[in-house]
């Protein structure tokens, strides 16, 4: 059985710094994330907040469609937000 897999999008503030990942677990890796456990990108630039995220049936979608979304302009991940949380809260807590 395949397990979920999520793409996401943290930010370190409203139309700030950006970070675009996949994971099989969101709620761990968005505490990873928020508790800067982990040296790079997000760490270094504060991205703590929970902006964006889709869930998959399986890792391997997910993964296929972080690649896609890797590709698009900064305005279209933007977009994405603002549909599914126009006013950026933190979706970290709707997931505990």
């Amino acid at each position: 059985m395949d397990q979920p897999g999520y793409v996401y999008i943290m930010a370190n503030k409203r139309n700030g710094t950006i970070y675009l990942g996949v994971t099989s677990n969101l709620q761990q890796r968005c505490f990873q994330h928020r508790s800067a456990l982990i040296d790079g990108f997000t760490k270094q630039y504060g991205c703590k907040l929970l902006v964006w995220y889709q869930r998959f049936e399986n890792l391997h979608d997910a993964r296929r469609r972080e690649v896609q979304m890797k590709s698009w302009k900064r305005l279209w991940k933007l977009r994405e937000i603002e549909q599914m949380n126009p006013n950026w809260a933190d979706l970290y807590e709707t997931l505990v």
